[in-house]
């Protein structure tokens, strides 16, 4: 890996830690309605995957999408300012935090529902396959979605028709608040894709180039046609479920031994939405980026000068994307009828072509 892939990719976990920091404190401040789930802790993941990707694959998210579509390209201004139900938000203020979507950079949304993502990954790769496209689309589900029904029919089709699709499995350990070996006989979730003939890897979700890595592979099998890969990643979640769980169901033991591997170099309390003092940081001891940011440093990719004006940079820019979303207006009666209608046109030529 080269020094641009280096420091591209210790920037996008820097970025996803303050985005998500940034959001915390807006929800806080009551600018955030509904619900909001962030991803602190798990940036190596959506990091590692999408850098592998190509511009031409498609992504397809769950609830907890909003790093996924800030490592893909959107603007943290666009983000930002959807989840404050603003007009100027990736979706014109009328999707919120769990709705994301941008065409134009083939990222097809965040959903709400448990296991719906893999009949939209199911359906965008059978839209491949058919054209015979060297594209890719990209399946990110959390382990709390292995146990729906949507998980083993769409592995069984997408296995049998040999569909290009990545599997990613995000496993954070728990179901909203129910750790996996509560409510799953199987807990390596990897296993199950082998009743379907898919390839299959566990992968350390808290280091990048790992997790980077086994991407690259699995990406290039699916993209020389030897049909679906699957990736499970263990990593860790430090907040609860969404902002309006306290995770109390958490041993605190068990959250500091996760914080101590940090991927981005910050000791994140449960209570607090400010980022921690330096002091809190030492203590917490050395995580995944502070390891990843020495081994950039050591290589002699990056020194502390570079990654100090990077984290400058990066405060900076989230904080111009929390100013426009706060100063962008809100979607009006008009905005939502046009949506409305655009919906209904698009049924009416369905109607028409049958």
């Amino acid at each position: 890996m080269d020094k641009a892939q280096m420091a591209a990719m210790l920037r996008d976990m820097l970025r996803a830690r303050a985005f998500e920091e940034a959001a915390a404190q807006a929800y806080a401040q009551g600018h955030i309605a509904g619900f909001l789930h962030l991803y602190p802790g798990e940036e190596a993941v959506a990091v590692g995957v999408l850098h592998a990707a190509e511009p031409g694959d498609y992504v397809v998210s769950t609830y907890r999408e909003h790093v996924h579509a800030l490592v893909r390209g959107i603007p943290a201004r666009q983000i930002m300012a959807e989840l404050h139900g603003k007009k100027t938000g990736v979706s014109g203020g009328m999707g919120g935090s769990m709705h994301l979507f941008d065409r134009s950079r083939r990222f097809l949304g965040g959903y709400a529902i448990v296991g719906e993502t893999f009949p939209i990954a199911l359906g965008a790769g059978y839209a491949v396959a058919y054209r015979r496209l060297p594209e890719a689309v990209i399946c990110f589900f959390g382990d709390g979605a292995v146990n729906q029904g949507t998980f083993h029919e769409s592995l069984n089709m997408a296995a049998l028709w040999k569909l290009p699709i990545f599997f990613v499995c995000e496993n954070n350990h728990y179901q909203i608040g129910t750790e996996i070996h509560r409510h799953s006989a199987i807990t390596d979730v990897y296993k199950r894709a082998c009743g379907y003939s898919i390839p299959a890897e566990k992968v350390d979700g808290m280091d990048v180039t790992a997790v980077h890595e086994a991407a690259r592979r699995a990406l290039g099998r699916v993209r020389a046609g030897d049909g679906p890969q699957f990736l499970e990643l263990e990593t860790y979640r430090y907040r609860g479920h969404s902002m309006a769980d306290p995770a109390t169901y958490r041993p605190k033991a068990e959250l500091n031994a996760y914080q101590a591997n940090d991927p981005i170099a910050a000791a994140i309390h449960e209570a607090e939405y400010q980022y921690p003092s330096a002091e809190a940081i030492a203590e917490a001891g050395a995580d995944c980026v502070t390891r990843f940011t020495d081994h950039c440093c050591k290589e002699g990719h990056l020194d502390d000068t570079v990654v100090q004006r990077m984290r400058q940079e990066i405060q900076e820019e989230i904080a111009d994307a929390v100013a426009f979303a706060e100063q962008s207006p809100a979607p009006e009666l008009q905005d939502a009828w046009k949506a409305f209608q655009h919906n209904r046109r698009f049924e009416i030529f369905m109607e028409a072509a049958q």
